[in-house]
């Protein structure tokens, strides 16, 4: 059979190397698959398939230094989950039988106990009996917290296979930004990272949750999930009628050739090598220092970097042997240095490869700032849903600078009551919240006028100084006016700038009533914010335009769309059990309502931030330097992934939801609450909509160079004592929204 395109040149400077236990994990295996009923008479494999497959090759080309009995283990590992992939495909995606699924997914996470001597069922099928056998074997030499994090990711492999198989029964192809979130978990590498632990060293709890850690394996995810795409079309497309295929989702979003789209997915999977290589050469060894970790501590990061670099080099090299992909003529090109050709060769074209880049690389930093762009282009949104404004508006307005002045945001050189007048966030708060109290409508308004000073702070006092160890102080100290407990009277930190002020009012305000978990989950959200502004500064520092999917993730949280969705779940959310709201669905819904509202900010406030500001952060220009595109060309590619985000939130409404309601029997008052917090999103989404159409903070006549930058207020002094701020003010009924807007 033809091949569909020709496989690009791959950046791959690293050999693979082969662990020497190979025949060994290849007797083992075989003989473990044969007992778990896996092979003769399972319907699905025979000896001949799992020797052609020969995962024990994959295994000894991802995990080369591991000794026998390890690499035996984690490629029965692997045997299981290629197995239950296989078996789902024949059982219950050919038949399109979703209830059938259901049970049969519901059923493997009581396989996986934290307990390791808890009793679990008797297997009644190869995929229970493999993870029941696999689970007893592994987990007793590792942590309790790796035990979570690597039964939650397991859950998610077998879990989101449902979403494929939905997105088979409509015959739908997902858009760029939703397939690639997905197929992390699909595709199963964050699962892989976690045997990268057990292979090479277990990563240090303090560090194991942290960003940089989390980027790792992420971009590590995309790499082993967009170089399998690229293998795989022609099993998964031509012969198996599979719609999650990198490959497929940007020959059909992008509307371009089979062989256009494969080039641009190994660009992709590219820039998400170099994005790895960047993180662990900047943002992971200051993670340790901050960390303080120990010389062992250190050495277990840096062995786990290595092992999932060691497992791109060996992945892409089985991807050439194996009989499952397409790869003919891949493994035999000859190489332009005249150097071997043999087994664990692929990164022999090294020349080649870093010249191509080093010219990728030079790009993220050649972006010259304050370019003339002219006013922003705005096409033309095609966003449903009415805007209703709240009543209490006008009175909110007078509030509100109230409240700025009370707190110093009108006085400290960056805004003026002018440009607080400008900005209008009142009008944002009216149309989020269209039916809310007047003390909601004024806390909303508050926590947008918090964010939104914030995110021209950070820049302007700390960014354009590289003052990135003041930032850090400062962002320590918010986080220490954000008290989990009540606080004491002796407070750690007395707020000593309108941030601070600003910030210990409203925390003081909003979470006085809450409950513990609530308020734990709310102060996450507020974290969360205040560290994507630090990855700003530090990017603004290294003058790089980011990643395009790193920027994606990011962005939600520099525009504090998970602060806004942690109040909506408070407020609108409540009676909502927490099984929906971490639902696949839902965190697709709420994706989907984050994106197009900050790539909404994104396209109106380009002018502001790349001709003014000398911003490298808005969506538009990282497209315009992913794909060497102008300035209209990137408008239009970052309009067409708004509409697909749009797509996709309407498409969740109506038809995942109602298949998740099902598949969990909800009650009628639940379903209710279900649709009354869609509402709020959608009013979410048209009052972010109207306040950009009715502000002035980037209409061209009102932007000017930003004002020179204030000497920083907040002390230089450690926090950390323990001990939490000084109340201040008298509470207000909690429910507000909040985002940083641009």
């Amino acid at each position: 059979m033809n091949q569909p395109f020709r496989l690009p040149t791959f950046y791959m400077p690293y050999p693979a190397r082969l662990n020497p236990h190979l025949e060994e994990a290849r007797a083992h295996t075989r003989e473990w698959a044969r007992a778990r009923g896996m092979l003769e008479g399972s319907g699905i494999w025979d000896a001949a398939d799992l020797e052609a497959h020969d995962y024990a090759l994959l295994c000894a080309y991802t995990h080369p230094d591991c000794d026998g009995p390890a690499l035996s283990l984690i490629t029965d590992w692997y045997v299981w989950v290629f197995f239950f992939d296989d078996h789902f495909l024949e059982t219950f995606k050919r038949s399109q039988d979703r209830s059938g699924g259901r049970a049969y997914l519901d059923r493997l996470p009581l396989f996986m106990p934290m307990d390791p001597t808890a009793p679990v069922p008797e297997p009644t099928n190869p995929v229970e009996a493999g993870l029941a056998d696999l689970w007893a074997r592994t987990v007793p030499s590792m942590s309790r917290e790796w035990r979570e994090r690597f039964a939650a990711s397991t859950e998610h492999l077998l879990n989101e296979s449902m979403w494929e198989l939905s997105n088979i029964n409509e015959g739908r192809i997902a858009n760029p930004v939703e397939y690639i979130e997905m197929r992390r978990k699909v595709g199963g590498a964050p699962w892989s990272a976690g045997l990268v632990e057990y292979a090479t060293a277990e990563v240090p709890a303090e560090v194991a949750r942290s960003r940089p850690l989390r980027v790792l394996m992420e971009t590590f995810s995309d790499a082993v999930h967009l170089r399998n795409d690229l293998f795989s079309y022609q099993r998964e497309v031509e012969e198996e009628g599979e719609l999650s295929n990198g490959v497929l989702v940007l020959e059909t979003f992008f509307g371009c050739t089979t062989q256009e789209a494969a080039e641009t997915v190994n660009d992709l999977l590219t820039s998400r090598l170099h994005q790895f290589e960047h993180t662990a050469l900047t943002e992971t060894p200051a993670l340790c220092v901050e960390k303080a970790l120990d010389p062992v501590q250190w050495a277990a990061v840096g062995a786990y970097v290595k092992g999932l670099q060691d497992w791109q080099s060996g992945g892409h090299e089985w991807h050439l042997r194996s009989s499952r992909y397409m790869n003919e003529g891949a493994a035999r090109e000859p190489s332009p240095l005249g150097g071997p050709t043999g087994l664990g060769t692929s990164a022999a074209r090294i020349g080649e490869l870093l010249v191509a880049a080093g010219a990728r690389r030079l790009r993220a930093h050649a972006h010259v700032p304050h370019q003339r762009v002219g006013p922003s282009i705005l096409p033309d949104f095609a966003l449903p849903f009415e805007t209703r404004l709240n009543p209490h508006l006008e009175a909110a307005r007078e509030r509100l600078l109230d409240w700025c002045r009370d707190v110093g945001v009108v006085r400290e050189g960056i805004w003026d009551e002018a440009a607080l007048h400008r900005y209008d966030l009142p009008l944002c708060a009216a149309g989020i919240d269209p039916d809310g109290t007047p003390e909601a409508v004024d806390l909303s308004a508050a926590w947008l006028a918090w964010g939104t000073y914030g995110d021209d702070w950070y820049p302007l006092v700390h960014g354009r100084t590289r003052d990135l160890l003041g930032a850090r102080v400062l962002t320590g100290r918010l986080k220490a006016l954000m008290p989990l407990d009540p606080p004491p009277a002796d407070p750690a930190v007395v707020p000593a700038n309108a941030l601070e002020r600003g910030l210990s009012d409203l925390w003081s305000r909003t979470t006085r009533r809450m409950e513990p978990a609530a308020r734990t989950a709310f102060r996450a959200s507020v974290d969360t914010m205040l560290d994507s502004w630090l990855w700003e500064l530090a990017n603004q520092a290294q003058h790089r335009v980011p990643d395009p999917v790193d920027y994606l993730e990011m962005r939600r949280a520099t525009f504090g769309s998970e602060l806004t969705l942690g109040l909506a779940r408070i407020t609108h959310g409540a009676k909502i059990p927490p099984e929906v709201h971490d639902s696949g669905p839902m965190r697709s819904l709420h994706h989907a309502a984050m994106d197009y509202a900050m790539l909404l900010n994104d396209v109106f406030s380009y002018q502001k931030e790349i001709e003014y500001e000398g911003e490298v952060h808005n969506l538009i220009l990282v497209v315009q330097n992913f794909f060497g595109c102008d300035y209209p060309t990137g408008v239009a590619i970052v309009h067409d992934l708004m509409n697909g985000r749009l797509r996709q939130f309407q498409h969740v409404v109506a038809h995942e939801l109602p298949l998740l309601q099902d598949d969990l029997d909800l009650s009628a008052e639940v379903r209710e609450a279900l649709a009354g917090y869609v509402t709020h999103l959608e009013n979410w989404l048209a009052g972010i909509l109207t306040w950009h159409r009715g502000c002035r903070r980037y209409a061209s006549a009102h932007l000017t160079h930003p004002v020179r930058a204030p000497a920083p207020a907040a002390p230089r002094t450690p926090v950390g004592s323990g001990r939490g701020p000084l109340p201040t003010g008298p509470g207000l009924p909690f429910a507000p929204r909040a985002v940083a807007l641009r």
